[in-house]
């Protein structure tokens, strides 16, 4: 669903990584054969957990130069997992959690991806990721995506030592690739990530793929749509 044009010229598209280019959900099939009957029900409770974590950290230590209690998001996927499995009495055995580690690694990417982010390298528009993700994570989900040659930069939080939505881990775009915020267009499937983005300045585009409902606090994010071919109807 369009719903306007960017009012400044718009000079590089940053997408966040997980559930916006990357199905984190996809690893349910995998889920699902190793603990039937119980795939979806791991899968979300693992990502529920691995974002309240990224939160948890973040905000108990707010401090610019990072926080004293950061872990890589790798580690904190690892032990949401462990959680999640905890929670739900599920048997936890090394083989599974590290079949299921390695999944995560080479998550599936939507099937628009390729062609949106071609169809933007055509057009001459700069694009890159910021992503919670640590840059291996992140190194080896583009790679596997085919992605490498259509990316500009991938941007992990891990340099700075916060998860989003703190203003440090956003700011990262301008410090990186010297463009301000009023001409980025933050590409993000996350709610809380697309309204992070949005209080600090950035034109936002959130992909519901989900159909979900707005956030109730905060700015709408300027645009919405079901899937990444949203990107070229904003871009006109």
């Amino acid at each position: 669903m369009h719903m306007k044009t960017p009012k400044t010229p718009i000079e590089v598209v940053v997408f966040d990584a997980y559930g916006t280019l990357f199905d984190v959900y996809s690893i349910g099939a995998l889920a699902e054969k190793l603990y039937p009957g119980q795939g979806a029900a791991l899968s979300v409770l693992w990502r529920d957990k691995q974002i309240e974590y990224t939160r948890l950290i973040s905000l108990s230590d707010p401090n610019p130069q990072g926080s004293r209690h950061y872990q890589s998001f790798w580690d904190i996927t690892r032990a949401s997992l462990r959680y999640a499995l905890a929670r739900l009495s599920l048997a936890h055995t090394n083989a599974n959690e590290d079949a299921l580690m390695a999944q995560y690694a080479q998550l599936t990417a939507f099937p628009e991806n390729l062609g949106v982010l071609q169809a933007l390298r055509q057009r001459g528009v700069a694009t890159a990721i910021l992503s919670n993700g640590s840059p291996e994570m992140l190194q080896s989900a583009v790679h596997s995506a085919g992605m490498s040659a259509l990316l500009d930069a991938v941007l992990s939080v891990d340099s700075v030592r916060q998860f989003k939505t703190t203003p440090t881990s956003y700011q990262m775009v301008q410090d990186h690739l010297g463009v301000s915020p009023s001409h980025v267009l933050f590409v993000s499937s996350n709610a809380w990530d697309a309204l992070g983005a949005t209080w600090f300045g950035f034109n936002t585009l959130w992909v519901n793929r989900q159909g979900l409902p707005h956030e109730a606090i905060g700015p709408r994010p300027h645009h919405m749509g079901q899937d990444l071919n949203e990107v070229l109807r904003v871009l006109g």
